[in-house]
């Protein structure tokens, strides 16, 4: 079962990486392609942890079960964009 909680600390867990990687970027450490790469999946499972959030909380303020919420494949949150 996946709550708020831990839903919340891979959201922070992300951002660090995300943060992470620019900065090996930017000091030579990882080149433009390993960069871009990772940086991709790390939005894109970004994306998946607050739509999943945004689920749960839907369902709590309709006095549904925040539990029964699911997560959504990397096509379906990335279509949201387009």
């Amino acid at each position: 079962m996946t709550d708020d909680k831990s839903i919340i600390s891979r959201i922070d867990e992300l951002v660090a990486e995300e943060k992470d990687l620019r900065a090996k970027h930017a000091a030579g450490q990882i080149n433009d392609a390993d960069e871009h790469a990772r940086l991709k999946a790390v939005e894109v499972e970004l994306d998946q942890c607050w739509d999943l959030l945004r689920q749960r909380r839907a369902r709590r303020e309709f006095g549904e079960n925040p539990d029964e919420a699911q997560p959504r494949s990397a096509d379906t949150v990335e279509g949201y964009l387009n």
